[in-house]
């Protein structure tokens, strides 16, 4: 358990193939980087893994897909992740049984390479939920070094009563994972962070990012960082409790603003007068 109120985190802007070998050295690669680097976390793109099917429409069309690379993919990757220490979030596709489609899905990897929760897509696309997902039904968040993490994934980010729930549900930071090129996401999360108090990390690949590569938001709604935009990137920040620059957002915005939701404060204040009740009145 850290007690400095700080923590690294790393995006790994990654290429994202249907190939889920060449997707897993990607991610490998990004892992050991990111660990050189001192991150904690590495937070990856939706369908990092296996690929994606919103990108790749008709090689999924069907679902006749081999699922024993994604598997030995993810079994690498969960290995990897012990032998660095650092956990991992990447999306990728999570077959369920007989004709049901997949999950998309976040894994959420441990410190010690252990499956410790899993994030399932519950708002899709309407490509995705009628002709490639099965939509998930529960929220996930976990906890490293002190700091609580919140998954969401793609289109997602247009529906704020998802992400008031992650700030109800105590999260610091919320691991936001896409497939798209639309850079309006990006102005939307930082508006999420800023209304919210907390971080947000976008994770996206790398072929997506000319028109919005990834980054990582504050809770005051600006950007700390910006991977390149022409290809594959690692980039790590800190998020830090103590960072004077976020004393509003962290100590005073976000409390006050469950003061407020709560109403109490508001009830006490109100009066019995006729020119409150009269709105019609000069």
């Amino acid at each position: 358990m850290s007690t400095t109120g700080k923590i690294r985190i790393a995006v790994a802007q990654t290429e994202v193939t249907t190939d889920p070998a060449a997707n897993g050295a990607a991610i490998r690669a990004a892992m050991r980087e990111a660990a050189d680097l001192g991150a904690r976390l590495v937070h990856l793109a939706e369908g990092g893994l296996s690929g994606y099917a919103g990108a790749a429409k008709p090689y999924y069309a069907g679902w006749r897909i081999d699922w024993a690379p994604v598997t030995e993919e993810l079994h690498r990757t969960m290995a990897l992740a012990a032998e660095l220490g650092v956990w991992v979030v990447v999306g990728g596709n999570h077959r369920l049984s007989g004709d049901h489609r997949p999950h998309n899905s976040l894994w959420v990897i441990n410190d010690r390479g252990e499956l410790a929760d899993r994030y399932d897509k519950r708002l899709l696309s309407h490509a995705e939920i009628t002709g490639f997902y099965t939509p998930g039904d529960h929220a996930c968040t976990f906890q490293v070094d002190g700091f609580r993490f919140g998954c969401l994934v793609c289109i997602e980010v247009n529906f704020p009563e998802l992400w008031m729930e992650q700030r109800s549900l105590g999260v610091d930071c919320v691991l936001f994972s896409t497939f798209s090129e639309d850079p309006i996401f990006e102005v939307i999360a930082r508006g999420h962070a800023a209304v919210n108090g907390f971080w947000v990390s976008i994770a996206l690949p790398a072929e997506c990012a000319p028109a919005r590569p990834s980054a990582v938001v504050g809770p005051h709604g600006y950007l700390l960082q910006h991977a390149r935009p022409n290809g594959p990137d690692v980039i790590c920040v800190d998020l830090d409790r103590g960072d004077p620059a976020l004393d509003i957002a962290l100590n005073k915005a976000r409390p006050w603003r469950d003061t407020a939701r709560a109403g109490d404060i508001y009830a006490a204040g109100r009066v019995s007068d006729p020119r409150s009740t009269d709105r019609t009145g000069v």
